[in-house]
């Protein structure tokens, strides 16, 4: 098989996998501009929780620049919450925010150091967030769909 053969198997090859990767793209794209804000931020922090297993899991291997990669991520998604959080609307926002820092400055730490502690130690301090907006947002849901009628658990009754 000559460059030119090769090079057209690949891109054949390469065909469905582009196109799954597209749709992919588009569905997520849809699924964010379709989104509440509690469910923008829930999806927020599951990719940062998925961003942090994956960044432990490279540290643990000493795969550092996917380890970095991961890492860089989760607190590009840290400064976003941080960026959108609203301290003088609750009495816990202040909190918030000084978790929010602390877990920046302790992923940069976990990066620069190559610091799974720190990984793990940041996981373990944004996972009950992560679980009581998911909490929020199925609760919202749930009211929201009492709250129509002709609705029962979110199935429509004839």
């Amino acid at each position: 098989m000559d460059a030119t053969s090769f090079a057209a198997f690949a891109a054949a090859s390469a065909g469905p996998s582009a196109v799954v990767q597209k749709q992919r793209a588009q569905y997520t794209s849809d699924a964010v501009l379709s989104a509440t804000p509690v469910q923008l931020v829930t999806m927020l922090y599951d990719r940062l929780m998925l961003d942090l297993s994956r960044a432990e899991a490279a540290q643990v291997a000493a795969n550092w620049p996917a380890a970095s990669e991961q890492l860089l991520h989760a607190q590009a998604i840290i400064a976003e919450l941080s960026s959108s959080l609203k301290i003088d609307v609750w009495d816990g926002g202040e909190g918030l925010l000084a978790l929010y820092t602390y877990t920046s400055t302790a992923l940069v730490n976990a990066n620069v150091h190559r610091d799974v502690a720190q990984t793990r130690e940041v996981a373990g301090l944004l996972e009950p967030l992560r679980q009581a907006w998911h909490e929020a947002a199925a609760s919202l849901q749930a009211g929201a769909a009492s709250a129509v009628p002709g609705l029962a658990g979110g199935v429509g009754v004839a």
